[in-house]
């Protein structure tokens, strides 16, 4: 190993070392297998532990006739079910790994909200859009907005996770700066950082300070950080952060969730629904 690549080594190693505990939502079905991949890679790479989460219920139904009652013992057998074929999963993939299982029958988004007290970092993602039964599988927008911790979103088909460049998605928001702050560990231990605001053209000079503003921020915690502002309608910010990441060749966008309401930006359109709409590429989220 060179002298760079052993100073490179040891960066990245400091720096991850604030992340000593990963979360990840397991379930039975073979399409989430993506997300726990990527969650046991970044667990070998951080040195950290593993925690797999069983989460689902069953739909409650209404029985005025009282005849329901078989059908109610079946579903919770097929909970249980689901349960032991996740935690079998999931021992069988991290095996090796500092690992811990928790279990929990309640709605998947509420339960991974709950049991975020126990970890730095929750890994979510990983499966096509559309489809999720909300009483076995944890929407991702939720995890963010209730959990309280950040979350890294895995792209559908899953990736190895590189982290050597990074494109932050300002907006001087709470949100953002927030954003900023949890991502920090991956930041210190990248080797290129764009802080990078998209604007109407009559916000261009705000953004310009603003942003320059984040990239000292960033420099005092030894982050490799440069600025860059770009000129755009609302409704192509996603696309311009895509753009900014594939340049750049980065594997990770860091991005503030929900300035306004998740209902504000489900009924008009807004940057966090875009991103995970189709996530190219992992993007870590807060709120």
């Amino acid at each position: 190993m060179s002298v760079s690549q052993d100073v490179s080594t040891h960066k990245v190693a400091a720096a991850r070392a604030d992340i000593r505990s990963l979360m990840v939502h397991v379930e039975g079905s073979p399409e989430t297998s993506a997300r726990l991949h990527s969650a046991v890679d970044l667990a070998r790479q951080f040195d950290a532990t593993l925690i797999g989460v069983g989460v689902e219920t069953f739909r409650p139904y209404t029985d005025p006739t009282g005849m329901l009652g078989d059908w109610v013992v079946e579903l919770e057998k097929m909970v249980q079910e689901d349960l032991k074929r996740a935690e079998a999963t999931f021992k069988a993939k991290s095996a090796g790994l500092k690992t811990e299982w928790l279990t929990i029958e309640t709605m998947p988004d509420l339960g991974m909200a709950q049991l975020a007290r126990s970890a730095d970092l929750i890994i979510a993602g990983g499966r096509l859009p559309g489809g999720k039964d909300a009483y076995r599988s944890s929407d991702t927008a939720d995890v963010v907005m209730l959990s309280g911790r950040p979350v890294l979103v895995v792209p559908p088909a899953g990736a190895k996770f590189r982290g050597e460049a990074v494109v932050v998605a300002w907006k001087d928001t709470r949100e953002s700066r927030r954003a900023v702050a949890d991502s920090l560990p991956f930041l210190k231990a990248a080797n290129d950082v764009v802080v990078f605001e998209v604007c109407d053209k009559a916000s261009i000079d705000i953004a310009q300070s603003s942003t320059l503003d984040v990239v000292k921020y960033l420099r005092r915690h030894g982050v490799a950080a440069r600025a860059k502002v770009s000129a755009a309608q609302p409704s192509a910010v996603a696309t311009e952060l895509q753009d900014e990441a594939m340049a750049i060749g980065a594997d990770l966008i860091v991005a503030g969730a929900y300035g306004h309401s998740r209902l504000g930006e489900w009924m008009f359109g807004g940057v966090t629904a875009d991103l995970l709409a189709a996530p190219e590429r992992f993007i870590l989220m807060s709120h």
